[in-house]
């Protein structure tokens, strides 16, 4: 049986298609392609063709997408504000099962050997925060603030590509592929709040990815806060704390003002009191919306995708040939093409 409708349902959101529009792109009846995306038909060939131009995605990536029964219509994890619009937030889930499904035909035409891997916990035997420090322990990470965050994801395998959302209520949004985890991340959010959203989501990827909680969320926030600030190292630094300090504190985790409050009122080195006139504080000044020295972090970026396209082309494929085997049906920009000459480390791409 053909689940080609969940991959044009899929593919549609994904650009923020209406059935209107898609339907009038493709030269069909919006009739017609409410029973495609139902499944009640299945389109001719020379249909195939044309909403496949529509949608930017080879027929092939339709047709293989229809084959496996929910793979496109699988719930993302994501950090979002409680103010997101669904119409948004869906949009976006769908750009991440797009980007999974042309991960996993990538992942058929290569093999990526990572130095490292994200591991898997039972979120009901391990502790958040214990998870946190088995994951850095099984990386061999530098006791105290993650430097090059990106980079040591990429290098157990996980592909991060960042996009500009268009809002900034959506921080990023991770699931796994098979093997392969993925995040996507906002392009648009300062570099302190996109660290914390890479570590949240790596929350996910390490205690959620076949084990359902009721509390994900502030599990993965859990997850977070001790990958990024240690509580061994960091919960003296949390004494005393004063506004000037919480700057220096910040340039030297990577980490928001707001997010060095929380710490250390769950380290219990502030009381409730203290905290909201933090708060107030942060209010006054204008910097709830907008923290100061933001712009002095090192900047995250991601580089797998491009060294990935490197690879290929180094081994004699052209543009073309890496857009049709990822299931792009043109071979403008997209994650997996290469614009610079990128290397990582600890990670080798072979076919």
């Amino acid at each position: 049986m053909s689940y080609l409708g969940e991959a044009l349902i899929t593919a549609r959101r994904a650009l923020g298609l209406t059935q209107a529009e898609l339907a009038s792109a493709a030269g069909i009846t919006q009739a017609a392609l409410s029973r495609y995306e139902t499944d009640q038909r299945v389109p001719e060939s020379e249909v195939l063709t044309r909403l496949a131009k529509a949608l930017k995605v080879t027929e092939q990536f339709l047709q293989k997408s229809g084959e496996l029964r929910g793979a496109m219509a699988i719930d993302a994890h994501m950090r979002r504000h409680a103010t997101a619009k669904p119409g948004v937030w869906k949009q976006l889930e769908a750009k991440l099962n797009m980007h999974r499904m042309h991960a996993r035909y990538l992942a058929e035409e290569i093999i990526i050997r990572a130095g490292q891997h994200v591991p898997k916990f039972d979120p009901i035997e391990v502790e958040p925060d214990k998870a946190a420090r088995l994951t850095r322990m099984q990386w061999k990470m530098p006791i105290g603030s993650v430097r090059a965050l990106i980079q040591w994801l990429e290098a157990a395998g996980c592909i991060v590509i960042e996009e500009d959302f268009e809002t900034s209520r959506v921080s990023g949004l991770s699931q796994w592929v098979e093997d392969i985890p993925v995040i996507l991340i906002n392009s648009r959010i300062p570099t302190c709040r996109k660290r914390l959203t890479l570590a949240h989501e790596l929350g996910h990827l390490c205690l959620h990815s076949e084990f359902v909680t009721q509390d994900m969320e502030s599990e993965a926030n859990s997850f977070a806060a001790e990958f990024l600030m240690p509580a061994e190292i960091i919960k003296y630094q949390l004494r005393q704390l004063s506004v000037g300090k919480l700057i220096d504190l910040k340039r030297e985790w990577g980490v928001s003002m707001q997010a060095l409050i929380e710490r250390a009122h769950d380290l219990d080195q502030i009381t409730d009191r203290q905290r909201t006139n933090f708060y107030k504080n942060l209010s006054a000044r204008g910097w709830r919306t907008q923290e100061p020295i933001s712009d002095e972090l090192p900047p995250e970026h991601p580089r797998l995708p491009q060294a990935i396209g490197n690879a290929m082309r180094q081994r004699g494929l052209s543009s073309k040939e890496i857009s049709t085997m990822v299931g792009f049906s043109e071979d403008g920009s997209h994650p997996f093409i290469p614009t610079v000459s990128v290397e990582t480390r600890s990670l080798r791409v072979v076919r």
